[in-house]
């Protein structure tokens, strides 16, 4: 299972952001999360195959392009608890 974390800058908190990514998730079989930071920074967890994470990002940066100056990405280990459900964590 292919598992990614990004992290989204910009102006990505009260933009609904969480809600834009729970919701453009659910048109992908994956799983994951999606959070604030304190740093002001919005951390996301995709993970499912591949070709699904990877159109449900491109899909989410479509969305919120106009609001996110930059992403760091990083390759992780998946996790049983999200496989199949993407949730707002708080």
């Amino acid at each position: 299972m292919f598992a990614v974390q990004v992290r989204y800058y910009g102006r990505v908190q009260g933009v609904g952001f969480r809600a834009t990514a729970r919701d453009t998730a659910r048109g992908f079989k994956l799983g994951g999360w999606v959070r604030n930071e304190p740093d002001g920074t919005v951390l996301l967890h995709a993970q499912g195959p591949e070709s699904e994470v990877e159109a449900f990002l491109a899909d989410l940066h479509e969305r919120m392009s106009r609001f996110i100056t930059r992403e760091e990405r990083t390759s992780v280990a998946a996790s049983d608890k999200f496989s199949s459900r993407f949730e707002i964590l708080r």
